[in-house]
């Protein structure tokens, strides 16, 4: 395991202003640790980021600093990794964005927002980013396109998450009712509520089939528009800590799960690099990222 304490490092950019339903879904997840997968694991490094704006990274994922014991407006709600530079930047929900090791292509702090920033995606390029609030706004930023949003439009539930397609030309935004809303290339074959709806929390695309995993807080997963299915959930036992996002492996074969206490858990080719289950945190996590292989 490779741990970065909360210290800031590292070049630093910084604005701180702030159709069917998918077939497979499991409960809720043990442990805070891993559950590996008995496919041959696929060699990654990934991060995670807390609240704060710490930085955890782990295998070949390198630590490029962190917001972590600095002051912040907002709560960090989320990380993007460059895949051109192997950087990463960090979100808040008042949209400011913080630059390591990555491009500034600007941020939404200081601007007033109708509802809190949620997640962000980086182009395929990391020549810019999206950033998409819980009101279903998508803002853009570098040469990020914009293909539309829910922005203004009734949503059951808040948007909970966002990821890009692999061609960068459209993102899916997830609700916490399990909905999915395409635009741009962005193909949606999840409609309407899911079971555990309200708890739906992430979203990760399929590099390979373009299809994508939506994953809830109990560690439920659902495959979507061909994204492969049965490569695992934490299982029935309680977690630890609620589930907080997902990330998919380079060759579409695996994903992890991040829970609020940094336990990560990996299936399919995903590899478990280490985690911060079972470790002391400031704040809790929120999110995580991997590194570009």
């Amino acid at each position: 395991m490779q741990m970065r304490l909360r210290s800031v490092l590292g070049a630093m950019t910084t604005v701180a202003m702030g159709a069917a339903m998918g077939p497979v879904l499991s409960g809720s997840a043990a442990g805070a640790a891993t559950a590996p997968a008995a496919a041959a694991a696929s060699a990654a490094g990934y991060w995670e980021v807390a609240s704060d704006g710490g930085i955890f990274s782990f295998g070949s994922a390198a630590f490029h600093g962190s917001m972590g014991g600095t002051h912040l407006n907002a709560p960090i709600v989320g990380m993007a990794a460059d895949p051109v530079t192997g950087g990463y930047w960090e979100v808040a929900s008042d949209g400011g964005i913080f630059s390591f090791d990555a491009p500034f292509h600007g941020s939404l702090g200081g601007t007033h927002l109708n509802a809190p920033i949620v997640g962000m995606a980086a182009t395929p390029t990391g020549g810019g980013y999206w950033l998409a609030a819980a009101d279903g706004g998508v803002f853009t930023f570098g040469n990020a396109g914009f293909y539309g949003s829910m922005g203004g439009k009734a949503l059951r539930q808040p948007v909970s998450g966002i990821a890009a397609s692999p061609s960068g030309k459209g993102y899916e935004l997830v609700a916490k009712t399990g909905e999915v809303y395409a635009f741009g290339d962005a193909v949606s074959s999840c409609t309407g509520y899911l079971a555990e709806a309200g708890h739906w929390i992430g979203i990760a695309t399929d590099p390979v089939t373009t299809g994508y995993w939506v994953v809830a807080s109990n560690g439920g997963i659902v495959g979507c528009q061909g994204a492969p299915v049965g490569l695992g959930t934490p299982g029935a036992t309680p977690l630890n800590a609620p589930v907080v996002g997902m990330a998919a492996t380079h060759d579409g074969g695996g994903y992890w799960e991040v829970a609020a206490d940094g336990g990560i858990f990996a299936y399919g080719d995903a590899a478990f690099e280490g985690s911060m289950g079972g470790m002391h945190l400031n704040r809790p996590i929120v999110g995580m990222a991997v590194a570009p292989g």
